[in-house]
C-alpha cells in the first residue's frame, strides 16, 4: 500500500508530537540538563571574552573567548552565532510544556527575551550573508548595537536570558509548597521535596 504525501505528513506530525511529549515527561530531566550545559558553556565563552577585554586588556578584535582562541575563524562567522541563538530559542520553546506554575512564568520570560536576542543575531547573519551592512555601518550591526558595543550587549543578552532560565529550573526542581500537591509529569523534582510533600505539614 502506497503512503500518500498527506499520510506521510500526518505521520511526521504525530511523530514530532510524541517526541515533544517525551522531551517534557520521561526525557525532561535529561533534556533540561543537557540544554543547561550548552547554555552554560556559551555563557562561559562570553565571560572569558569579558575577562580578556576588561581584565587582560586584550584588544577587542583579539578577545575571542576559548573557542575563538582555538579556532579564530569561527568567532567571525555570523552563522555560528545565529545558529546558537536559534538552538537556544528552539530549546526554550520545546522544553516549555514541561514547566508548570511559577517555573513556567520564568521560563516564558527567558523565551521572550531569547526571541529578541535571536532577532538581533538574524539581522547580523542576514547582513553578513548578503555582504550588505545596515544602518550605514561598515560591518554587520544589530539594532541595539547602534547604542551599545557588541561585546557588552551580547554579554547582557545572555545574562538576562540565563537568569530567568536558572530561576525557572530551580522552581521546577524545588517547587514552592503551594505547587507540591500535584504529582510531576517528569522526574525533575528533587526526591527530598517529594518526600516532604508525602509527609505533609509539620505538626504545630
Amino acid at each position: 500500500m502506497t503512503t500518500t504525501t498527506a499520510e506521510a505528513a500526518t505521520e511526521g506530525t504525530a511523530g514530532a508530537r510524541r517526541l515533544v511529549a517525551l522531551l517534557n515527561t520521561r526525557w525532561h530531566k535529561r533534556a533540561l540538563w543537557v540544554f543547561f550545559g550548552i547554555v552554560v558553556a556559551h555563557w562561559a565563552e562570553h565571560l572569558v571574552q569579558a575577562f580578556q577585554i576588561w581584565v587582560s586588556d586584550t584588544p577587542r578584535p583579539e578577545a575571542r573567548g576559548v573557542v575563538g582562541e582555538l579556532f579564530p575563524v569561527l568567532i567571525s562567522e555570523e552563522w555560528l552565532h545565529y545558529g546558537y541563538a536559534l538552538v537556544m530559542l528552539v530549546g526554550l520553546f520545546l522544553l516549555r510544556p514541561g514547566m508548570t506554575g511559577q517555573a513556567r512564568t520564568w521560563w516564558t520570560i527567558a523565551l521572550g527575551l531569547q526571541f529578541w536576542h535571536h532577532i538581533e543575531h538574524l539581522l547580523l547573519f542576514a547582513q553578513a550573508a548578503t555582504d550588505t551592512p545596515y544602518f550605514g555601518k561598515d560591518v554587520p550591526t544589530s539594532v541595539v548595537q547602534l547604542v551599545w558595543p557588541r561585546a557588552e550587549l551580547h554579554l547582557f543578552y545572555n545574562a538576562v536570558v540565563f537568569i530567568p532560565m536558572a530561576v525557572a529550573m530551580y522552581l521546577h526542581t524545588v517547587p514552592p509548597a503551594s505547587e507540591r500537591s500535584e504529582p510531576p509529569a517528569c522526574g525533575c523534582r528533587l526526591e527530598a521535596i517529594d518526600e516532604l510533600s508525602r509527609l505533609g505539614p509539620a505538626p504545630a
